[in-house]
């Protein structure tokens, strides 16, 4: 079963920055693409940054320029660093990810369990 966890989040003032982890464990032949969401209460989950296996990386535009996401395939993890954070980056920031199990197996998606994130002085 694979589980992905993340962690980073907390209380951080305008201006400052977070970088947050999620880390991939379980049964993992190979990780496609990793993603970052975010949510706020009575609003729908939205992406926040995209790298494809392939590809270009691509971020949301209220993002741009202030996060970047990155990874390390030997440990299974993804990263999200967050700079110059602003009080409508709120949310709870969710982990997501294309995962092949066992060689052979199809590709699942999987969702973390979210890292809260609050931005305020």
């Amino acid at each position: 079963q694979v589980q992905l966890v993340e962690s980073g989040g907390g209380l951080v003032q305008p201006g400052g920055s977070l970088r947050l982890s999620c880390a991939a464990s379980g049964s993992i032949f190979s990780i496609y693409a990793v993603a970052w969401y975010r949510q706020t209460p009575g609003k729908q989950r939205e992406l926040v940054a995209i790298m494809p296996s392939a590809g270009s990386t691509n971020y949301a535009d209220s993002v741009k320029g202030r996060f970047t996401i990155s990874r390390d395939n030997p440990k299974n993890t993804v990263y999200l660093q967050m700079n110059s954070l602003k009080p409508e980056d709120t949310a709870v920031y969710y982990c997501n990810a294309d995962i092949r199990g066992t060689k052979g197996s199809d590709r699942y998606n999987y969702w973390g369990r979210g890292t809260q994130v609050t931005v305020s002085s």
